[in-house]
């Protein structure tokens, strides 16, 4: 297996409809296959895992599957979450080309930590223990707390977001997990990017 730091901008997993490559055909151009073990959505940036053959794949695949993985990212809102730690349990359903809230959809759960408030911004420690498609953006924006940068799920009030950023400031920054044919525990972690640490000191 390996990890990638995965920039906004890039796709996880090949998109027939994008002309952009994903990560894989990028890691395949400079000779390496790689198969993504789950996606995170191309706004969001972070600890990408990836699989370097089948039977690996569907071991780890197999961990998602069981929750057995720990995900955990950074996540800068708007407004100042009440309680300042808790969880957020809105059924999500997932639709072509996006997903909303909505009583037909499947549970979904993400727990939030406050880490710092400012003026009219909160920073968060989010941990998926779902993963419903573009769960955490979809939760917050639900919430009436939308991702500062977010422009596809904030709505009326909450799309005025106090700090302009080109991008969601949403950051997978650890996985956690015990790797399925060692046993041994494994921590991969990956440092915010410049944009969002610009984008914390400007707060």
């Amino acid at each position: 297996m390996l990890v990638v730091d995965k920039p906004a901008g890039l796709l996880s997993v090949a998109d027939s409809s994008a002309e952009e490559r994903s990560v894989p055909e990028l890691l395949a151009a400079q000779g390496l296959r790689a198969f993504s073990v789950h996606r995170l959505d191309r706004e969001v940036s972070g600890a990408l895992l990836l699989a370097r053959d089948e039977e690996a794949l569907a071991a780890l695949q197999d961990l998602f599957r069981a929750r057995a993985v720990e995900k955990l990212y950074w996540g800068m809102a708007s407004g100042h979450l009440a309680p300042p730690e808790g969880a957020l349990t809105f059924p999500i359903l997932d639709e072509p080309g996006g997903a909303r809230v909505s009583a037909r959809g499947k549970p979904a759960r993400t727990l939030y930590r406050t880490l710092a408030l400012h003026a009219r911004t909160s920073e968060l420690e989010l941990e998926l223990l779902t993963g419903r498609k573009n769960q955490i953006r979809v939760h917050l924006a639900h919430a009436g707390h939308a991702l500062v940068g977010e422009r596809k799920y904030a709505r009326g009030r909450d799309s005025a977001v106090p700090l302009r950023s080109r991008r969601v400031a949403l950051h997978a920054w650890r996985l956690a997990f015990v790797v399925p044919w060692s046993g041994k525990k494994l921590a991969l972690e990956a440092p915010l990017p410049n944009e969002l640490a610009a984008l914390r000191a400007r707060s």
